[in-house]
């Protein structure tokens, strides 16, 4: 198994150009002209929808761009502070399972924040990566609270995987109000800092490298920013 990419980008990237540079790099892969990519980034403040989104759980439309994203799942936020990982990998050459490559993200995530001594878990029925909340009053049913700290999306063509997933850091988690996150209600969403955990980008960053092969196998090579 070759080595994939690792790339980071230094700046904000414009949602489509992140799109238009997923698809070129996608079809390279799946056309054997170049590596998997993992590429980390930051979005300016946006809304995602994905193919399952409803209009209702759009709560405030003008608030910043919507974008239509093509990937799993419903709406979504993505803003400074906040990692974006985009994976582009080729099943093909691993193992031909939507679901495996899902938990293997959400392994990923899991492995990443457990070095900062988070305890972030699956839950079923509910997409993404969830921390409890002991400090926060409970639920009005009694359940204790949870909030959201990371989201996964991904869409898979001809076995090539593109988006990915994102984890908060230290984002305004006020630009949350403008959706309801994965169409889920009645829990929060927070962030590593919210935690009160001084972690950077580039903290993150670098257990995310460490993690990564622990779970998919391959080590990483970085590249210069883009």
């Amino acid at each position: 198994m070759s080595k994939p990419d690792w790339l980071i980008s230094d700046r904000m990237v414009p949602y489509e150009e992140a799109l238009a540079t997923m698809e070129a790099r996608v079809a390279d892969i799946r056309a054997g002209h170049a590596p998997e990519l993992v590429w980390l980034l930051e979005h300016p403040p946006l809304y995602t929808a994905g193919t399952s989104s409803r209009d209702i759980d759009l709560l405030e439309p003008a608030r910043f761009p919507v974008h239509t994203a093509g990937r799993g799942g419903q709406y979504t936020y993505h803003g400074p502070g906040q990692r974006v990982a985009y994976v582009m990998m080729d099943l093909r050459r691993r193992r031909q399972d939507v679901r495996r490559f899902v938990s293997d993200l959400e392994e990923w995530t899991i492995r990443t924040l457990a070095r900062f001594n988070v305890a972030a878990e699956r839950r079923a029925g509910r997409v993404g990566v969830w921390v409890g909340r002991p400090d926060k009053p409970a639920l009005p049913d009694g359940s204790p609270r949870e909030d959201k700290i990371a989201a996964i999306g991904v869409r898979i063509r001809h076995w090539v995987s593109f988006h990915g997933i994102s984890i908060n850091v230290e984002p305004d988690l006020s630009h949350y109000a403008g959706i309801v996150p994965c169409g889920i209600a009645g829990h929060g969403v927070t962030s590593l800092v919210d935690l009160g955990l001084p972690v950077t980008l580039a903290d993150l960053d670098l257990a995310l490298a460490e993690t990564f092969v622990d779970v998919f196998g391959s080590d990483v090579r970085p590249s210069a920013a883009a």
